[in-house]
């Protein structure tokens, strides 16, 4: 048979040394407001520069991405290589969610013999004689102008934003 023993613990009352008097549960509640009032304003600075930073690579994002778009039109054949009209529309196209974007394309020739040399593409097939192909290429810029919410010390008041692709022309 098993014998079960309990202990019951002895009431004593606590040495003087170790009570806590009822007012120091009052000062602590007072240092917590203190810090809290200290740390508050460090955690709303981190969120507006997180805030801040996040613009503005959502903003490089889109900018590149217009590129790209615009880039993307020219390269579907040697008649859109040109058509600056129709890759400025498809990169503001692809930038809906971004005003005042601002696209420059130009194309260039090369022939694959020499292809650190660049030809002019309106005479490119007396000046890249066959059994050489026409390279033909699209490159397009994109920039913004991004501006913070407000002007932090350091900083400037506005970043100019770029992106910038190159594709090689279909149909050579």
């Amino acid at each position: 048979m098993t014998r079960l023993l309990i202990v019951k613990p002895l009431d004593l009352p606590l040495p003087p040394q170790t009570r806590k008097p009822r007012s120091s549960a009052r000062c602590q509640d007072g240092q917590s407001l203190v810090e809290l009032a200290l740390v508050v304003p460090l955690f709303i600075l981190l969120l507006i520069g997180t805030t801040e930073f996040a613009r503005l690579a959502w903003a490089t994002v889109i900018t590149s991405s217009a590129a790209r778009a615009g880039a993307q039109y020219g390269a579907q054949n040697v008649i859109t290589a040109s058509d600056t009209t129709g890759i400025q529309s498809a990169a503001s196209g692809d930038s809906t969610n971004l005003s005042g974007i601002a696209t420059t394309s130009s194309h260039s020739c090369y022939c694959s013999t020499a292809v650190s040399t660049q030809i002019t593409c309106s005479t490119a097939l007396t000046a890249c004689p066959a059994p050489a192909t026409i390279q033909e290429y699209v490159k397009v810029n994109t920039s913004i102008t991004f501006t913070p919410f407000g002007n932090y010390p350091g900083l400037p008041s506005s970043f100019t934003v770029t992106g910038q692709s190159i594709m090689e022309v279909e149909g050579h």
